[in-house]
């Protein structure tokens, strides 16, 4: 018995040496891991995390990039609610939020329904939708200027030979936001292929129990592709929602940050950068990028909790 015990003492301060050699070994593991990471986290902390604790606190200053500025409270929040033009960067920005991002689904997955049809040249049509997508907003904003030209656009001129007369396009205070839209539309070629890359990732054996069961091709689009595509929809939805509300380059470069007609063009982002840069009154746009940041928060959690009702998983009931 005591040699069965010795043994047994003799196992157990083994298996505590391994233990603290192991613990030694992850230690050095985790001392490492930190050190390959450590720029990653000074760069996050640098430039993002001290940005926004920074913002937060010159949103409550009159500070300007010439003066430090004195702490106001939320004096800055009080006037924002006063501003007439807030207000109408608010509504131009919703507005275009609003219409843009259905549009733009409809019309992605259209595109990517007629894409995904096995055709001769499928390659060659994916790769035209997708290009204007990677064009310039700048060259696209110069070349949908010369399109919509009231007198001289190759719109009006087509609207024009069946008997269409053409509205001023940006020049008109109800035809800016419209137009404006029609713009950001012709550049969903990357919504395009995340919906084509979606329809690739349904089984095909779906497809063919619903042809089985007498199921034609709109029944199939409606009870298979559709409900399977949600999950990517959800996606593209939250992204775009982000991306509108965020607007800047079209509308500042149309209007050349004026806004104009009548501030038709004036949207949320701009009229931000106009009071930080242009006005020097960054703790006011501060409050601005505050607020927007809540707005977003609110949208996303809303359309969050709606996917619930709409969002489909394979897999799941």
């Amino acid at each position: 018995m005591p040699a069965i015990e010795t043994s047994e003492k003799k196992m157990t301060v083994v298996v505590d040496v391994v233990k603290k050699r192991k613990t030694r070994f992850e230690k050095k593991i985790s001392l490492f891991g930190l050190i390959f990471a450590m720029h990653w986290i000074v760069g996050l902390l640098l430039f993002h995390a001290f940005p926004l604790f920074m913002s937060a606190y010159y949103s409550l200053t009159s500070y300007s990039i010439l003066e430090p500025g004195e702490f106001v409270g939320f004096n800055n929040y009080a006037t924002l609610f006063q501003d007439k033009v807030f207000w109408i960067s608010i509504y131009n920005t919703l507005y275009y939020t609003v219409i843009f991002v259905p549009l733009s689904i409809v019309m992605g997955v259209g595109l990517a329904l007629l894409l995904n049809l096995k055709i001769r040249g499928q390659g060659i049509y994916r790769t035209l939708f997708f290009i204007p997508s990677l064009v310039p907003p700048v060259a696209t904003t110069i070349i949908w200027l010369w399109l919509l030209n009231p007198q001289f656009g190759l719109v009006n001129y087509w609207l024009d030979q069946i008997g269409i007369s053409g509205p001023p396009w940006i020049g008109s205070e109800s035809w800016s936001k419209p137009s404006l839209i029609l713009m950001s539309l012709w550049g969903t070629g990357q919504a395009v292929v995340i919906y084509l890359a979606g329809l690739q990732d349904i089984p095909q054996d779906y497809y063919d129990a619903a042809q089985v069961d007498g199921a034609n091709a709109w029944q199939r689009t409606k009870t298979i592709t559709l409900p399977l595509l949600t999950p990517v929809i959800f996606f593209n939805l939250i992204m775009g929602t982000i991306g509108a509300l965020q607007n800047f380059v079209l509308p500042y470069t149309l209007s050349n940050g004026q806004g104009t007609p009548a501030n038709s063009m004036m949207f949320y982002v701009m009229y931000l950068y106009t009071n930080g840069f242009g006005y020097l009154k960054m703790g006011y746009a501060s409050a601005m990028a505050w607020i927007l940041f809540l707005l977003v928060i609110i949208l996303t959690a809303l359309i969050f909790v709606s996917q619930k009702r709409w969002v489909h998983y394979q897999g799941k009931e």
